[in-house]
């Protein structure tokens, strides 16, 4: 299923921050990304309602299958993609900013073969 870019980065910043620090609110989300309040919780309600996220009675946050799904993808892709530009010589902040560009619009396909390529050297 296709989702919008908003939707991924969220979930992925949600991933992040559930490894980080264990409970993820929607403040800890606002903070993380420098949103305001009211952008993040639009975007929770309408990750709620497709059913990537749950949020409990205190507000902390969890990512569905769906969305566990998702964000591990975006997050393995915007791994491999900056390691993959800063060994080729890319800046650090080059490479990682390309690299949030590039995890939502490669094809499967395509990162499968730079996954392989990199894993063979």
């Amino acid at each position: 299923m296709k989702i919008q870019e908003s939707a991924e980065n969220y979930l992925e910043t949600i991933l992040i921050l559930s490894q980080k620090n264990g409970n993820v609110r929607s403040i800890d989300i606002a903070n993380e990304l420098d949103f305001s309040k009211p952008s993040v919780s639009v975007a929770m309600k309408n990750l709620r309602n497709a059913k990537h996220i749950l949020m409990d009675s205190d507000g902390y946050i969890t990512l569905t299958e769906s969305g566990r799904k998702i964000a591990e993808t975006i997050y393995e892709r915007h791994t491999l993609l900056s390691h993959w530009l800063i060994h080729l010589g890319v800046s650090e902040k080059t490479a990682i900013e390309d690299a949030c560009r590039i995890e939502h619009v490669i094809s499967a396909e395509s990162f499968s073969a730079i996954k392989k390529h990199v894993a063979s050297r």
